[in-house]
């Protein structure tokens, strides 16, 4: 089904075959997966068992003033090129053994006019700034009017748009820079973006204009199947909600500028990559034009499509088929994704979704989130006095400054004479807000709370802030867990990916906090194995992208809650103190907006 190719303007489901094999291909046959993250573009080229051959990545520009954060499609297609190619080499991988392609990306908005050109989304003017990074938060203002409206679409998307989606955005545009407004031929989420950058087809992903642009892919399909709705217009897009926010010339051309056409992940687009794209100088990409390119994913669904399989072989039996609604995937990097799918559709205020084949085929997704993760750790840390001399210790023992801390935490528990490292924070307390909080509150304006400073700034002050700040972290993901299985998820297993899951102290802590098992899966790359397998399935080697996700996805480690009561009792108490936190600054708002009132 994940071949599955919907378009408004045919009202069907076509199913396009293609056959990549021929006599004199290679033995070998491998998948690549591109990610463009916040800070970098990745290439990962993966075997046929999803064993990572050899990765690479390379920088990309980003430009932050104040709310507003932007970044270059031109500078990040010349990334993905040398990521690519510098994988190829790291892999040992020839060009002509590269069957197919997947692109990931932030759901980040990019402006193109008719020529494919940037077009400035930026104060400055600069026409390379043509991307709004997904961190962006200058549309608080015109999400909280879109949310105003009440319409039937918010319902999908945890009752309110938040100010990173995209509709937001575009409002913000259209207020602000009505020249730009005026060129802009498309708008694509970057993922998009970056398979039409390949393929030169417009076809857009059921995952991102689901996930971010209120794009109904249930009732798209619905009406394309409901024999007596043929007259009937068979599109997601609720052109009403487009008029009531301001948004109408988005309507014209049957959606040209947003998205004639969407497509399943994984569905093979155009006649495979162009000739201009696979050309091997001039900073393409250096392989063989005509490999399949599958529509892409948002970088955390990637994550999602390439670890939610990784279970132990027990948990995937005929029987089980139902197992995966169990699970919620946490895809932790600069923000924490956390994804869980189900059968039924899960209406749960303050999280994002439910959200249709946005993942999983013919699954419902609940997306919900913490906007900044990784970012605050780095925040805590290089904003401390110590963290220069920190750093000069770590690079001596050339070792990470997470793995510095970890050891230092280590030492100091035992030093204190403590039964479990978590006992260092008992007099700190971290509201991690400090980008405000996805879900399940969804109050972009929470801001972040540390609790219990003191004027000492010893490095060993600074490992407390580290271990009590990946604590909050862990608590907000226990506070979404919980509230989705209020709302009918049954989740007891957290598979975890993406830098963070690396560091063994954030994983025992969120399984500990969480009191829910975590496995890790074999391959650490999961983003790049996840639009990896868009690829496999855009060659037809997999005849689902369920398929190829249990082909690919492999087990690691199982890492187990503490039998410790102790842990628990502790975890417990911080927790009530980590909910009072926002409770408090709930009440402290109230009284500030009555003294300025």
């Amino acid at each position: 089904m994940s071949s599955t190719r919907v378009s408004s303007e045919t009202h069907s489901l076509s199913f396009e075959m293609t056959d990549s094999s021929s006599p004199s291909e290679p033995l070998r046959s491998v998948f690549l997966g591109v990610d463009v993250g916040t800070g970098s573009a990745r290439a990962g080229l993966f075997d046929e068992e999803g064993k990572l051959l050899g990765s690479s990545s390379s920088p990309i520009q980003i430009w932050k003033d104040g709310a507003c954060v932007e970044q270059s499609s031109t500078d990040i297609w010349l990334a993905v090129c040398a990521a690519v190619k510098a994988a190829c080499s790291k892999a040992k991988v020839d060009p002509k053994e590269v069957k197919g392609l997947g692109f990931a990306a932030t759901c980040s908005l990019v402006a193109v006019d008719s020529d494919s050109s940037p077009v400035s989304i930026s104060w400055s003017g600069d026409s390379r700034r043509n991307v709004i990074v997904w961190m962006d938060h200058r549309a608080v203002e015109q999400a909280e009017r879109i949310n105003s409206s009440k319409s039937p679409v918010l319902e999908y998307c945890g009752g309110a748009v938040s100010p990173e989606m995209e509709p937001p955005k575009l409002l913000w545009v259209k207020e602000n820079l009505q020249e730009s407004w005026s060129l802009v031929f498309r708008w694509m989420d970057l993922s998009d973006w970056l398979s039409y950058r390949a393929t030169g087809d417009d076809t857009r992903s059921l995952c991102t204009t689901v996930c971010k642009w209120t794009y109904l892919g249930h009732a798209h399909v619905q009406h394309v199947n409901d024999k007596d709705s043929r007259d009937m217009e068979a599109c997601g897009w609720d052109d009403d909600f487009w008029e009531e926010i301001g948004l109408g010339d988005l309507v014209e051309g049957h959606h040209a500028k947003i998205g004639r056409s969407v497509a399943f992940p994984g569905h093979p687009l155009g006649s495979g990559l162009t000739q201009t794209a696979a050309k091997a100088r001039n900073f393409e990409l250096g392989l063989v034009p005509g490999i399949p390119v599958g529509t892409s994913l948002i970088d955390a669904h990637a994550g999602g499509v390439g670890v939610i399989e990784s279970v132990p072989q027990s948990e995937t039996e005929e029987h089980d088929k139902e197992a995966i609604c169990n699970r919620m995937v946490l895809v932790c990097g600069t923000s924490t994704c956390h994804m869980a799918v189900s059968r039924s559709k899960l209406f749960i205020p303050g999280v994002w979704g439910p959200f249709w084949s946005a993942m999983v085929p013919e699954y419902w997704l609940t997306e919900g989130g913490q906007s900044a993760t990784g970012a605050l750790l780095d925040h805590i840390i290089e904003n401390h006095v110590s963290s220069p001399h920190l750093a000069n210790q770590a690079a001596s023992q050339k070792i990470s400054v997470f793995e510095l801390l970890n050891k230092m935490l280590e030492t100091m528990m035992v030093e204190r004479n403590l039964s479990f490292v978590s006992a260092l924070t008992e007099d700190v307390h971290i509201l991690p807000d400090f980008h405000g909080n996805r879900s399940p509150i969804a109050d972009p304006k929470a801001k972040g709370v540390i609790y219990g400073l003191t004027l000492d700034t010893s490095d060993q002050e600074l490992a407390l802030l580290y271990l009590a700040t990946v604590q909050g972290i862990a608590y907000g993901t226990r506070h979404i867990v919980e509230h989705c299985n209020a709302h009918g998820h049954k989740i007891n297993t957290l598979l975890a990916c993406g830098g963070l899951s690396k560091n063994p102290i954030f994983i025992q802590e969120h399984a500990d906090i969480i009191g829910c098992p975590i496995i890790l899966p074999r391959e650490s790359e999961s983003v790049l194995l996840g639009a990896a397998i868009l690829g496999a399935v855009a060659t037809r080697k997999y005849h689902s992208l369920s398929e190829a996700m249990k082909a690919l996805n492999a087990a690691g480690q199982v890492i187990h809650p503490s039998k410790d009561p102790k842990v628990k009792r502790y975890h417990d108490a911080k927790y009530k103190i980590f909910r009072s936190l926002y409770e408090q600054q709930l009440s402290h708002r109230s009284m500030m907006a009555q003294a300025l009132a």
